[in-house]
């Protein structure tokens, strides 16, 4: 039986705001991955700003490492891969994020994403650094992602390959039978005849045929129907002094 691959590393280069840090956490979290490691963070770390924004990721903070350099970083990984728009003049191959899952999942090994900072993203010499370039093909007028959104697309790639539990569907009612259709309707056509709603009468039949259509478009469940009835009985009894 094949060994499943180790879940990848997301590191974070010289990350600097803690806001975006714990935003990246949550982001790896719904998609199952939990190592977090940070290279020479702007504002250090811990960082107070980081818990909010992870909106209940903490272990991912918790166990978050720093590191000095980008090589210490990834000195356990046989795979990094640089997140990066453009080359920068280093010339690997350039493989998309769901490439890269593809490859991470064929592989043993631990494998390992470096995502650069805010403003600048990653230097020449981090990129020189990994085995492989990932881009994300992005509207060329308007390549600009935040950290977190960088790394839920590629977390959320990874986590295609994994048996991760879709969030449970709320289980939907069955339509309601055709007799109580009928009968929600034939109620609804009482209560407006005497109201002169069907008038004239050359368009009685038309204006029956659409409100029908109407009623019976949704697909009402039998509890819907059941409701609808209510508030037509409740509105059929005689007003209250």
């Amino acid at each position: 039986m094949p060994v499943a691959a180790e879940p990848p590393a997301i590191v974070l280069v010289r990350p600097q705001l803690g806001e975006n840090i714990g935003k990246a956490a949550r982001a790896m979290l719904n998609f199952g991955l939990e190592d977090m490691r940070l290279v020479a963070p702007r504002d250090g770390w811990p960082n107070p700003a980081a818990g909010p924004a992870a909106s209940g990721a903490d272990v991912v903070l918790e166990n978050a490492r720093v590191f000095d350099t980008v090589g210490e970083a990834v000195a356990d990984c046989a795979h990094v891969y640089a997140t990066t728009v453009r080359k920068r003049g280093v010339t690997k191959p350039v493989v998309t994020p769901e490439a890269a899952a593809a490859e991470i999942h064929g592989r043993t090994g631990r494998s390992a994403i470096l995502f650069g900072p805010e403003r600048s993203g990653l230097e020449t010499d981090d990129v020189a650094l990994a085995r492989a370039i990932l881009t994300v093909p992005i509207n060329p007028q308007f390549g600009s992602l935040n950290l977190a959104q960088a790394v839920i697309l590629v977390a959320y790639e990874w986590s295609k390959g994994q048996d991760l539990a879709s969030p449970t569907a709320e289980d939907l009612l069955p339509p309601a039978p055709q007799e109580d259709l009928d009968g929600m309707i034939a109620q609804l056509e009482a209560m407006l005849e005497p109201k002169g709603f069907f008038r004239p009468e050359s368009r009685a039949a038309s204006t029956r045929r659409t409100l029908r259509s109407l009623l019976t478009k949704p697909g009402w469940n039998h509890l819907e129907v059941r409701t609808l009835r209510g508030v037509l009985s409740h509105l059929a009894k005689p007003d209250r002094d």
